[in-house]
């Protein structure tokens, strides 16, 4: 058993950290304020080859493990947790998706996405079902070597800068998981429209819902088999989950470094703050739970990396991370004092992005049924969740 990082993998790791402190943390209030997406940023990270990190060469990518993509999303996370929520948890969705399309798909969205010059949004969400994603009503309807788009897709991340959409529509009425299929969708389509929310954090990857009107595209524009599209998107949450909850962390732990630095040199009753265990127990226990789940987190894309399950991992982390993560957070700020609670500390704007992670991909009773199914089996769940 080898908890090491490859020398490549260091590499990667020192090169993308000070990526996400030079260019991500110095304006990681102001993209939350200004409520502006960085496709700057984005173009860069292309440019020097973040995205796509376990895209096959073959197909423009990396080439890299899912260890080594965790390693990037996690440290990309330090500077900025909301951005790697559209170019590496959708990301890595949309582009596991595009990998399965055919070479004209690949041309026109995979290698323009990989290249940082456009921005992909995964719809599957839609107003009445979100957890029961195979409940969705979302329409396609053949047309000759056309298929018809209908329908409205909710809680869409950076939906209102995307170039394009993956969506999931029923190409086969009444028969549930079954006959859904994904389609690769321009955003500037005809009938294509979109509308913002107002959300509590992740500002800049603004979310809102896509409608779909009458929306031909070519047959060209499916994504794998007709009816296999459900299957597809559940085949990349497992990873796609693991990479929100390294998100997660990895704020949690820059405000836990920030936090044990200021109570290192702040004083009360003549004493650091550090020397009393009211203050160091709580970063104690924080510090060991982090560190906890994010050792799960690796070994649940190692087992991947491995060819092995890894489900009940990708489960186990999605609830944990998120919650710790929130814990962790708050606390920093109250052991900063009423200036934890200003906004001229991240702390707060952390908090309010990571509370966003609990929901993303699953909530935590999701996520607890597919720990229930793996460890009792099937028989054990109420309902015949997927």
């Amino acid at each position: 058993m080898d908890f090491s990082l490859s020398k490549q993998q260091k590499m990667i790791q020192k090169e993308v950290r000070r990526f996400a402190q030079e260019e991500l943390a110095p304006r990681y209030s102001q993209w939350d304020r200004e409520k502006v997406y960085p496709r700057e940023l984005t173009k860069k990270m292309g440019d020097l080859g973040f995205l796509g990190i376990s895209v096959s060469q073959e197909c423009g990518g990396v080439g890299e493990s899912h260890v080594t993509e965790g390693i990037v999303c996690e440290e990309l996370s330090r500077g900025d947790c909301s951005l790697t929520m559209a170019t590496h948890v959708s990301g890595h969705l949309c582009a596991g998706l595009l990998e399965k399309g055919d070479r004209e798909v690949q041309k026109a969205f995979l290698e323009p996405f990989l290249a940082g010059d456009q921005i992909p949004a995964f719809c599957l969400t839609e107003p009445g079902c979100g957890t029961d994603a195979g409940a969705l009503q979302t329409s396609a309807e053949r047309k000759g070597r056309a298929y018809v788009l209908n329908g409205e897709k909710s809680g869409i991340t950076a939906i209102m800068d995307a170039d394009f959409a993956l969506v999931f529509a029923r190409t086969e009425p009444g028969t549930g998981a079954r006959g859904v299929s994904c389609f690769a969708v321009p955003c500037n389509h005809p009938g294509v429209s979109t509308q913002a929310y107002e959300d509590l954090g992740c500002n800049a990857v603004v979310r809102g819902s896509i409608f779909l009107q009458n929306v031909e595209i070519p047959e060209s524009y499916r994504i794998g088999e007709e009816g296999k599209g459900f299957k597809l998107a559940m085949q990349g949450f497992d990873i796609s989950r693991i990479l929100l909850c390294l998100e997660a962390i990895a704020p949690a732990m820059v405000s836990l470094e920030e936090t044990m630095a200021h109570v290192k040199q702040r004083e009360a009753f003549g004493r650091p703050l550090v020397t009393f265990e009211g203050v160091s127990f709580p970063i104690v226990e924080h510090f060991s739970l982090l560190e906890s789940v994010r050792l799960l987190c690796y070994k649940a894309l190692w087992l991947r990396d491995q060819g092995q399950p890894s489900s009940k991992e990708a489960g186990m982390v999605k609830w944990m991370a998120p919650r710790f993560s929130t814990n962790a957070i708050r606390d920093c700020i109250v052991l900063h004092g009423h200036y934890g609670y200003t906004k001229e500390y991240p702390l707060e704007q952390r908090l309010r992005d990571v509370l966003a992670i609990e929901i993303a991909d699953g909530t935590p009773q999701v996520s607890k049924l597919v720990v229930q199914r793996e460890i009792m089996g099937r028989g054990s769940l109420p309902y015949n969740y997927r």
